[in-house]
């Protein structure tokens, strides 16, 4: 047993438990030179309900394909004059339940009595001379880094510079086959854009099962009982159904920032941000879940090389921060609707250019072509307001 002035050292510290810090765990135990570290998960609570669902596209079989609900090969994207299929090509479009995620990775980590899971709140992380030092309620914990996906370190975000993702889910039930489950609907912007970009995601599981989502890009929040009004007027009018039960909801919101998330707070080396709080969370469509797969990827690689476990930002991805960013500018000062955007992006270009270029993997090639499909006059202004910022 420790003495009191005893103190654990750990390897790593992992603050926060969600996508981004049980990623970079099971990265770490399933790598054969790292998944002996002393690591330390720190969270305020357990991950033990479905509070979520990721969706995302990907080439071929990725380090979570054991869990993934369903996938589809074929997207839809609607407005009230335009409707088109997208083929996906070399992509596919997954979906992964956040309970299967959790279990997947928590069942993997009670195999190694190396990682230690503490159930306690973050008050403060701060670096001394040779550490990065944790503080909770209950104590201090040291390590060499400290990987935070909490909030701690984010920056101020209010109504001129952010907008919030916020969107509403059921998982529905049918009694009758309504669903082809072969086909997704990304975006539906049939719906009322009273409030700002609003859309509904319906992506079939089955013939009689579906997540139906109803999503915004706005300053505030709805009242709660707006969501279900609008969910239920969505099901009964454009999807023709009568009949079901509700067998899942789920509540989420995403912040949509001009803020900047910095990956080394206060140029600390020994703590990394990732996840939302490191900047992974697309400013600009709040997709999240690949963003924080090839960032904890870029970690490992860069632990085994005894490097910096944070990824330089490259050139190339300035630029694609860039790009995001004068989107989001363009929303948020209301030079274009959200919904207008989108229209001419899925108008003109193929779905295998828009996926590409959303997920940071197009080349300048791409990049022109996306750009050309959009109007001049708000990009460029939004685009140089950006590079002075």
């Amino acid at each position: 047993m420790l003495k009191k002035h005893e103190k654990i050292v750990y390897d790593y510290i992992i603050a926060g438990s969600g996508c981004a810090g049980l990623s970079l765990l099971y990265r770490l135990i399933n790598n054969p030179v790292l998944k002996n570290k002393k690591i330390l998960v720190i969270d305020k609570s357990e991950k033990i309900a479905n509070d979520r669902t990721w969706c995302f596209w990907e080439k071929g079989k990725g380090v979570f394909e054991s869990i993934v609900t369903h996938q589809w090969k074929k997207l839809e994207f609607k407005t009230s004059s335009f409707n088109k299929t997208f083929d996906l090509n070399q992509y596919s479009y997954k979906m992964i339940k956040g309970l299967d995620f959790y279990n997947l990775v928590l069942n993997f980590a009670k195999k190694f009595n190396n990682v230690t899971f503490k159930f306690e709140e973050v008050q403060k992380i701060e670096t001394d001379v040779d550490h990065a030092k944790v503080k909770t309620e209950k104590g201090n914990y040291l390590a060499q880094f400290v990987f935070n996906s909490t909030p701690i370190f984010n920056p101020k975000m209010d109504a001129s510079n952010s907008l919030l993702q916020h969107f509403e889910g059921w998982v529905i039930k049918t009694k009758k086959a309504k669903f082809n489950n072969e086909v997704g609907t990304l975006m539906d912007f049939s719906v009322s854009q009273k409030h700002g970009t609003t859309f509904m995601y319906v992506l079939p599981t089955s013939a009689h099962e579906a997540l139906i989502e109803y999503t915004l890009f706005t300053e505030k929040l709805l009242d709660k009982e707006d969501y279900r009004i609008a969910l239920e007027k969505y099901i009964k009018e454009d999807l023709k159904i009568d009949n079901y039960e509700i067998l899942h909801q789920e509540f989420g919101i995403i912040p949509m920032s001009l803020a900047k998330f910095l990956r080394n707070p206060k140029a600390e080396k020994r703590i990394i941000n990732i996840g939302t709080a490191g900047g992974f969370t697309k400013a600009s469509s709040g997709y999240t879940f690949q963003f924080i797969q090839k960032n904890t990827e870029k970690i490992i690689h860069n632990l085994l090389l005894g490097k910096s476990p944070n990824p330089e930002i490259t050139f190339r991805e300035s630029m694609y921060q860039w790009y995001d960013r004068t989107v989001l500018e363009v929303i948020i000062s209301k030079k274009m609707q959200g919904k207008d955007i989108f229209y001419k992006m899925f108008k003109k270009l193929s779905i295998e250019q828009i996926l590409k270029f959303l997920g940071n993997e197009s080349s300048l090639t791409d990049d022109l072509r996306i750009i050309s499909s959009l109007p001049v006059k708000p990009f460029l202004i939004a685009g140089i307001k950006r590079l002075s910022k």
